[in-house]
């Protein structure tokens, strides 16, 4: 999938991309130079589908606050465009997962077969515990 156009491609000029210091390891460099990338995606305010921002707003994810803002942190890398490619490809990937509709669940009844195997159990380990009393 890493070749296919995105259904909902996000545009630069919807997201609002602010460079931080990052954190971690990387001795005076990461005091000196802001190389991490900081992304805000106003989820109202997008001009994505409908349907796909209740369901983004939907998800139970942590990087969405509540006021429906994506916030994405990336300092993975030594450049900033790197770490802003890096955001604005999860933030793509984020808006990809919600794009496909959900499959229906059909529901099922187990087998016979698996709710005697599950009974079975249940009275082998009850007669097991039933054992375990004190000797008389």
């Amino acid at each position: 999938m890493a070749g296919s156009p995105s259904p909902y491609p996000i545009s630069p000029d919807q997201v609002e991309i602010s460079a931080i210091r990052a954190q971690g390891a990387g001795g005076q460099n990461v005091n000196k130079v802001a190389n991490a990338v900081h992304l805000r995606f106003d989820i109202a305010a997008s001009t994505l589908p409908e349907e796909i921002k209740a369901r983004l707003l939907a998800l139970g994810d942590q990087r969405i606050s509540k006021e429906g803002v994506v916030v994405i942190k990336a300092q993975v890398h030594r450049s900033l465009e790197k770490n802003r490619d890096e955001a604005l490809a999860r933030l793509q990937e984020l808006v990809d997962s919600v794009s496909g509709t959900p499959k229906p669940r059909r529901p099922t009844k187990p087998t016979r077969g698996s709710v005697t195997r599950r009974l079975e159990g249940k009275s082998r380990r009850g007669a097991i515990k039933a054992g375990r009393g004190r000797v008389e």
